[in-house]
């Protein structure tokens, strides 16, 4: 079996095709960056892309994600561009203080700028809604999806 995570072709092997997307992410594969936070779907912090739409790899079979396009927080960066604007904006805005839930809204909030390149307060709060936090940085959240999305725009001109 092969995966396409982050744009790469990715043999898995046999021992871990009925494992769960994020182990074979984290422990097959060394990408690291999606955590395991409840193990059943409701933190968020295991966020990836799954043909660009955000999805708990703690809850996803690897054979479910057989065909698809896999994106994690490390595949949002590129070798020629550096970060993506919503890294760079999380890092602008100080959004990190334990870190451990932010390759999961950083994800969710690529994905919901592809989808709403202008997102209003009220789409940032339920587009990461699912995704718990107990630092209190939220202003800095909505800030940095705010700054993120004059970047995409100002890189789309």
């Amino acid at each position: 079996m092969e995966l396409d995570i982050n744009g790469q072709r990715q043999a898995i092997a046999p021992a871990w095709r009925d494992e769960r997307l994020l182990w074979v992410l984290r422990e097959h594969l060394g990408l690291v960056g999606s955590k395991h936070g409840c193990g059943v779907g409701q933190c968020g912090a295991c966020t990836v892309l799954v043909d660009g739409v955000p999805a708990r790899s703690c809850l996803l079979p690897v054979s479910a994600a057989a065909g698809r396009r896999i994106t994690t927080v490390e595949g949002l960066a590129s070798a020629g561009k550096g970060l993506h604007p919503v890294q760079q904006a999380w890092l602008d805005e100080r959004v990190p203080q334990c870190g451990y839930c932010q390759a999961g809204q950083i994800v969710a909030a690529a994905a919901l700028l592809h989808e709403h390149p202008v997102p209003s307060d009220a789409q940032i709060d339920a587009a990461l809604a699912g995704h718990l936090c107990r630092c209190g940085t939220q202003q800095r959240v909505r800030a940095a999806v705010h700054r993120a999305a004059r970047a995409l725009a100002e890189g789309a001109e």
